[in-house]
């Protein structure tokens, strides 16, 4: 079978966009003079798919860890104390309008490498629009593809800053510049957005027979995840005030679509997900594809994590970001009968002494998510690669917990280390089927069917309990004391209100890390109440954070950056707050 990661590698020497108006750019190497050809146009999608992930540490598109795991109560920064990358430390600090513009200020950066997805996508899409059916055979998925990508870039972009530019392939080089991003409502914008993903799912074959290639379910599961997001209707402060009942109907129904396709299941092991050897398995609905070992200097590896590494571990070096918080940690806790301990979870704050055979009951995927002193790190039980301390690299500031979901062992065949960085080819999944089910259930409960609910978060709870045997010591032995279990409607009274908070802490102990959790918080509307008592406790333990403070109406989204503004010269509309 083909696989779409090999072309990418090939074009991306020839595709780079490297310019000042990103926005207005083809990218090299496209002919604008002459006839198009069906090979040009196909070029120019496998670009616009290299799109996407053309990722580097100083402006993220493909790993959300900063903007979604940082900003949110899973994650410190971590690193060598506050200062470094002091950028991401504003944004833990909720400090969002320092006047920085360094190569290390990540947002404006952010911006700029979506939107120069974005312009590869619409580079495609007018070579394809002068194209016939009958020149080129696959015309139409591939147009479905790149509406689809575009679509992608255009939802990332909405989630950090809520209000920006809609840009197609019809509008001219002067039109991109009188396009405000003001020009669409919140809720109208969602809908432009929502566009894309509509014809990619009614244009889209149900399956590719290349790899990486997103098909009629991607797009259905893309459209289902904002159609769940424009649910929760938001004022022009930012804050719920309505959740949209024939939105969560759409929900419903999209992710149906999906389930009943057949296509997806969850991985057998929940730690699959996150291992080199295990791409595009059956859970992974759609992700964004790297490769390594494909011909050319590097491989088309993903640094966006390169920082996250265990800093002391012989095998890796550097750079010991991304540390769990303490809340994270003890939001694994269970209760006598394998239940979250919703309302008493932070009481406690667990170390590695409790987090043993015979302490604390825990979740399984804490020892999948978290790398804890004494514990098997990356599915790994030989001495070497045990958990220490001593691989932290400044817990008087950030603690003695390591994220561990993005990292790879240093002998996988998909790890690279680049001076002090590492980079690898392990895919970066945007849609899990997981999420899928969690959608649903989530749209289920809104709807006041939560006993619909239950049976999909089940299914997430279950393959957690049975996913025990990669976590352990080479004698067998589990390092943690593994208790979960499914909800039966007597552990826990099935009312909406239950079933809701069940559902968002299956979202978050499924996700931990992987950096959804801010953005789940803003579209529920409970990101003020649920980051300032996580701030107000915190600071007890981490004096970083003292200065910290979520502002309601202001903090939900990132400021448009002030360079786009001028550039625009003042056309762009600073966000509420700001």
């Amino acid at each position: 079978m083909k696989n779409i990661k090999i072309y990418i590698v090939a074009l991306i020497s020839l595709l780079a966009v490297s310019c000042d108006n990103y926005l207005e750019t083809e990218p090299q190497g496209f002919i604008s003079a002459g006839s198009p050809t069906a090979e040009g146009a196909e070029g120019l999608v496998t670009a616009a798919y290299a799109g996407i992930g053309n990722n580097d540490m100083i402006g993220p598109i493909a790993s959300m860890w900063v903007y979604g795991s940082v900003r949110s109560d899973d994650a410190y920064k971590g690193g060598g104390g506050v200062s470094d990358v002091e950028p991401y430390n504003f944004y833990e600090q909720y400090n969002l309008t320092q006047p920085f513009q360094s190569w290390l200020a990540g947002l404006p950066y952010t911006w700029e490498n979506y939107y120069r997805a974005i312009s590869r996508a619409n580079s495609a899409l007018r070579t394809l629009n002068e194209l016939t059916d009958e020149e080129f055979a696959l015309r139409q998925t591939r147009i479905a593809e790149a509406r689809f990508l575009r679509g992608h870039s255009h939802f990332m972009l909405k989630v950090l800053f809520k209000y920006v530019p809609y840009i197609n392939e019809n509008l001219s080089n002067e039109e991109i510049l009188q396009t405000s991003n003001r020009e669409y409502s919140n809720d109208e914008l969602w809908n432009k957005i929502a566009e894309d993903f509509e014809f990619a799912m009614n244009n889209l074959p149900e399956s590719q027979s290349q790899v990486g290639r997103a098909n009629k379910y991607a797009a259905a599961a893309y459209l289902a995840k904002l159609r769940l997001y424009q649910a929760y209707e938001q004022d022009e402060n930012n804050q719920v005030v309505n959740i949209n009942q024939s939105r969560l109907q759409e929900v419903v129904n999209l992710c149906e679509m999906v389930i009943a396709s057949g296509q997806y299941s969850l991985q057998a092991d929940f730690g699959e997900n996150f291992t080199g050897g295990y791409d595009n398995g059956p859970e992974s609905v759609f992700a964004i594809q790297f490769s390594i070992s494909d011909g050319t200097t590097s491989g088309r590896l993903n640094f966006e994590n390169g920082l996250n590494y265990p800093h002391g571990a012989p095998q890796y070096g550097c750079c010991g970001f991304h540390q769990p918080s303490q809340n994270m940690v003890n939001a694994f806790a269970t209760d006598e009968n394998g239940l979250p301990k919703f309302d008493t979870f932070n009481d406690v704050e667990l170390s590695a002494a409790d987090i043993t055979p015979d302490g604390v009951p825990v979740d399984p995927r804490i020892d999948h998510s978290i790398g804890i002193d004494g514990h098997p790190y990356k599915y790994r039980n030989e001495e070497s690669y045990i958990f220490s301390n001593s691989w932290v690299r400044d817990p008087g500031v950030y603690g003695y917990f390591q994220s561990m979901k993005e990292q790879q062992a240093a002998d996988c065949s998909c790890y690279k280390k680049q001076g002090p960085f590492m980079g690898v080819s392990k895919n970066i999944d945007i849609i899990r089927y997981a999420d899928v089910l969690l959608m649903q259930a989530e749209a289920y409960i809104e709807l006041g069917q939560q006993d619909m609910a239950r049976p999909l978060i089940n299914q997430v709870r279950k393959r957690a309990s049975e996913s025990t045997s990669r976590t352990r010591f080479a004698d067998g032995t589990a390092p943690s004391n593994y208790m979960i279990s499914e909800y039966d409607g007597s552990n826990l009274a099935w009312t909406q209100d239950n079933a809701r908070k069940a559902l968002q802490w299956e979202r978050r102990l499924e996700f931990a890390l992987e950096s959804p959790r801010f953005f789940d918080l803003v579209r529920w509307g409970i990101a003020e109440p649920t980051l300032n008592a996580y701030l107000e406790k915190e600071k007890t333990r981490k004096d970083f954070l003292n200065d910290a403070q979520f502002t309601a109406g202001r903090d939900e989204y990132f400021p448009i950056p002030q360079r786009e503004i001028d550039f625009t010269k003042g056309l762009y509309e600073q966000n509420v707050g700001y």
